[in-house]
């Protein structure tokens, strides 16, 4: 029998992981010639999510979960119980079950059909915000556009299944800035993707929030790809040459025409325009400069606290 771990990372979700391994069991039960195991990654939850997940644990084998001494963040928590997996593939999904359980067979029938890794591509039920749906959208038309990876439109979820080759791979990652679905995608090996409509958050409101996103963004963006220096670059002298062209022109001819230069506030506006291209481009290059301090100094993705496996 083939082994099937599936990695859920948990933060603050003490009402979905009794249910998740429900609906997972569930379909575990209609696939005979699987064994699976569910490794739970609790990722500095300030609810009885640990106190569910150890009494999960004493009454079904195949819970297992890695409890973490503070919160690290969700592409760390996933890295975790990647590095923990023992299966033959591993499949990620979150446990709010806006992954749904019953695409698990789906992906693993894509799997036996000689995909490395399969991938997921996420379509928005009517219900989702028009501002959600379209700011994903754009980040990922962005993300493509910036970097060396391409993403797939909605093909941005952490729900996907990767064969044991692939995990080990992903295992020798020790990068500071994670950004888990760019590097399946740059990893290579044979990818396919399957479509599914996410789900409404079962119970519990979801930590993302608009902040999140926006780093989660710029992480993507600057762990691929060092295109936004060459864009700060290329608007310096853009903006250099307008500058030059333009007021040179005017010095030109108010030199020969012997007017009177004046008006204070367009030099003002000028000054301002030009000092905050400047504070742009000098925040991109920090961005940069930060992530080398951070990954010199090689700390590990996470610390564990506690593990029953």
């Amino acid at each position: 029998m083939k082994k099937i771990s599936i990695v859920i990372p948990a933060h603050n979700e003490q009402e979905n992981v009794a249910l998740i391994h429900q609906k997972i069991r569930q379909v575990f039960d209609g696939l005979k010639n699987y064994d699976f195991e569910i490794i739970f990654v609790n990722d500095g939850s300030r609810d009885n999510t640990q106190q569910k997940l150890e009494e999960l644990s004493q009454k079904y084998r195949e819970v297992k979960f890695i409890e973490f001494s503070r919160n690290f963040g969700h592409q760390p928590a996933v890295k975790a119980g990647i590095d923990n997996a023992d299966g033959n593939a591993v499949i990620s999904m979150d446990g709010d079950l806006q992954h749904p359980p019953e695409l698990i067979p789906e992906l693993i029938k894509k799997w036996e059909d000689g995909n490395d890794i399969v991938f997921t591509i996420r379509t928005y039920p009517k219900e989702i915000s028009f501002f959600k749906r379209k700011t994903s959208d754009f980040f990922y038309k962005l993300l493509s556009s910036l970097s060396d990876v391409n993403l797939t439109k909605g093909g941005g979820s952490d729900f996907r299944l990767m064969d044991a080759n692939a995990v080990e791979v992903m295992r020798n990652f020790n990068e500071d800035d994670l950004f888990l679905r760019g590097l399946t995608s740059w990893m290579g090996f044979k990818q396919t993707g399957i479509e599914f409509t996410a789900c409404e958050r079962q119970s519990g409101e979801s930590s993302y929030n608009l902040k999140k996103m926006v780093t989660f963004a710029f992480t993507g963006i600057t762990s691929f790809s060092v295109k936004p220096l060459s864009l700060a670059a290329y608007l310096g002298f853009l903006f250099s040459g307008v500058s030059v062209l333009g007021y040179g022109i005017y010095v030109l001819y108010s030199f020969i025409e012997k007017t009177e230069i004046s008006g204070w506030a367009s030099l003002i506006m000028t000054i301002v325009f030009f000092g905050g291209l400047q504070l742009i481009i000098l925040g991109i290059i920090g961005i940069y400069l930060g992530k080398i301090f951070k990954e010199v100094k090689q700390r590990p993705n996470y610390i564990i606290k506690n593990k029953n496996f």
